[in-house]
């Protein structure tokens, strides 16, 4: 579901930069590149696959929802969804991954919600969903920041009872909105270091990370994180090295967990962690430490 900086086929794009790349000359290519990233979007379109359709609610697992809409300080509107759960002690607010919309997260939706008993806010950033717009790294955070100031301001829930909780790119995100909100706790999932780390990974042979104007840097970010801060991380992860959470954990400051879920890979933590996954962010999430 969610793939950090990898285009449709990225074997295929490094050895067709490499052939050009030999036959003009790496200053001349690079040249050319740069020129591609600034003038015609394709920095946004690695980074980020968003889908419109959404094709599953809550209602379809059998779930109660509010579908709501607010908007940012720059005039966007975003939509959400708010799935309360009747014991919760906390409300999560969910930053997803780079790829699809909230609506592929239905079924990750109604397990956390029943295993975890937690009330859970997920929305779309712009252009994904029925979010209008064109996402980008500033977009994102503009996003992150309203709906953080929706979830209190309208959902009523204190700094007390938020939890923040992101994924793979959303990881990201929810690092920025932990070093300027306050909350209960902080849950960073399968995080990467930063956007030009990951693309060391994706393409070890193109010099991209350098052209690259969004950061994503979560390392700088975590270390400014005051609340209590959870990180898993897959140790099967095909797409972001378990080593890259390792390093996220240690750049944060105490209080912080590490929690390495056992043969899961990048997109199915939620289903390969099973019931010792969601116990770990139960009890977390009820005394966090």
């Amino acid at each position: 579901m969610d793939n950090p900086l990898v285009p449709a086929d990225s074997e295929l794009l490094l050895k067709c930069y490499q052939c050009v790349a030999q036959r003009i000359g790496a200053g001349a290519f690079l040249f050319i590149i740069l020129g591609l990233f600034a003038g015609c979007g394709l920095e946004n379109r690695l980074i980020f696959h968003p889908t419109t359709a959404i094709l599953r609610t809550p209602h379809d697992v059998g779930l109660d929802y509010r579908d709501l809409y607010f908007t940012t300080p720059d005039n966007v509107r975003l939509n959400g969804w708010f799935i309360p759960h009747p014991q919760a002690s906390a409300t999560m607010i969910w930053f997803h991954g780079n790829a699809g919309n909230i609506g592929d997260r239905v079924n990750n939706i109604k397990l956390l919600h029943d295993k975890a008993a937690i009330g859970i806010f997920i929305f779309d950033y712009r252009g994904y969903g029925r979010s209008p717009g064109t996402p980008s790294e500033t977009s994102t955070y503009l996003d992150g920041d309203a709906a953080i100031n929706f979830v209190r301001t309208q959902l009523k829930v204190e700094s007390e009872n938020l939890v923040i909780f992101g994924r793979s790119l959303g990881a990201a995100v929810a690092a920025e909105m932990a070093s300027r909100h306050d909350s209960r706790a902080v849950i960073l999932e399968s995080p990467f270091t930063s956007i030009r780390e990951m693309a060391k990974v994706v393409l070890p042979g193109l010099p991209i990370g350098p052209l690259l104007s969004a950061k994503f840097d979560v390392l700088d970010k975590v270390g400014k994180i005051t609340a209590p801060l959870l990180v898993l991380h897959g140790d099967q992860d095909e797409i972001i090295p378990l080593e890259q959470g390792k390093q996220v954990f240690a750049a944060a400051r105490q209080p912080k967990q590490f929690y390495p879920i056992t043969g899961a890979g990048h997109n199915d933590t939620f289903i390969a962690g099973g019931n010792g996954y969601y116990e770990r962010l139960k009890s977390f999430i009820e005394t966090p430490r």
